[in-house]
């Protein structure tokens, strides 16, 4: 999966660092409001997962960009997921629900394979090298920018002159 020729990987792991945990759109906007974010974003992707295209119960998944020097998340949308790519984005979420019998654990794993054509030494690879990256952003604390994917329209907009980024602090 690196610079051997192979295709992109499509399905990638998505690790929140966990000082940043709970810190997110949803966690912060009403149950309407983000039902109103989640049925467009099912309606812009046809009903389908915005990565493997399966049908089906989908979930909407927060899109966020690190800058690892700032320290700044920032939301860039949000994409339709089935469940399995919702897990492989959650791997660390699905490791404790297989762990407590809730999730085959094994599916996930063959699902990443199947949706980006590769080997379990692949996943594994890009697993690593993921909570990698993880481990090292948890270390700080990060702030976060709603972005233009969000308040473009003004909806949820913050008291007056409140700044983007401490909104959600």
């Amino acid at each position: 999966m690196g610079n051997e020729g192979k295709n992109a990987i499509k399905l990638e792991i998505g690790l929140v660092p966990s000082s940043a945990w709970w810190k997110n759109l949803r966690a912060k906007i009403t149950e309407k409001e983000w039902d109103m974010i989640r049925h467009e974003t099912y309606l812009k992707y046809g009903y389908m997962c915005g990565i493997c295209g399966s049908k089906g119960r989908m979930n909407c998944h927060e899109l966020w960009k690190y800058n690892d020097i700032s320290h700044v998340q920032k939301l860039v949308g949000f994409i339709a997921l089935c469940d399995m790519c919702h897990h492989v984005k959650h791997i660390g979420l699905a490791g404790i629900l297989a762990s407590e019998g809730k999730l085959d654990y094994g599916e996930v794993v063959r699902h990443f394979m199947r949706v980006n054509s590769c080997t379990s030494a692949d996943f594994e690879e890009h697993k690593s090298r993921e909570f990698m990256i993880w481990e090292e952003r948890s270390r700080h604390k990060w702030k976060l920018d709603l972005g233009e994917a969000f308040g473009k329209k003004g909806e949820l907009a913050g008291a007056k002159g409140q700044s983007k980024l401490d909104r959600f602090d």
